[in-house]
């Protein structure tokens, strides 16, 4: 779980482009996260209306859940669903309260 001292206020859930051209650019985002004896991992955000399903993470043999997804340039929070609770990234990232008392992870996805 993403420690309250790595965390910083951030903008709110948002994805925003300077340009038109930079709107059709999408990059890579990987992620990942190790739960050996889950059954299901999804990932929720900004980027799918928090609607976890919609991103599911496959397990390999290792215990890590991956799944990469295309996002355009902006900024996304984002929390993994691991067996129908929530959870912050393993690795340090930083985070934002959310409105249940929480944090949401950030992730920023250059130009």
């Amino acid at each position: 779980m993403a420690k309250a001292a790595k965390c910083s206020t951030a903008k709110k859930c948002s994805a925003t482009t300077a340009s038109t051209a930079a709107a059709t650019c999408e990059k890579t985002a990987d992620f990942k996260f190790y739960a050996p004896q889950a059954k299901k991992v999804e990932l929720g955000g900004c980027f799918n209306n928090w609607k976890a399903d919609k991103n599911p993470l496959k397990k390999e043999a290792s215990g890590n859940w991956k799944t990469s997804l295309k996002l355009k340039a902006g900024r996304y929070q984002y929390r993994y669903l691991v067996d129908g609770v929530w959870q912050n990234a393993q690795e340090p990232v930083e985070c934002v309260p959310n409105g249940f008392g929480s944090w949401n992870c950030v992730i920023e996805v250059a130009k």
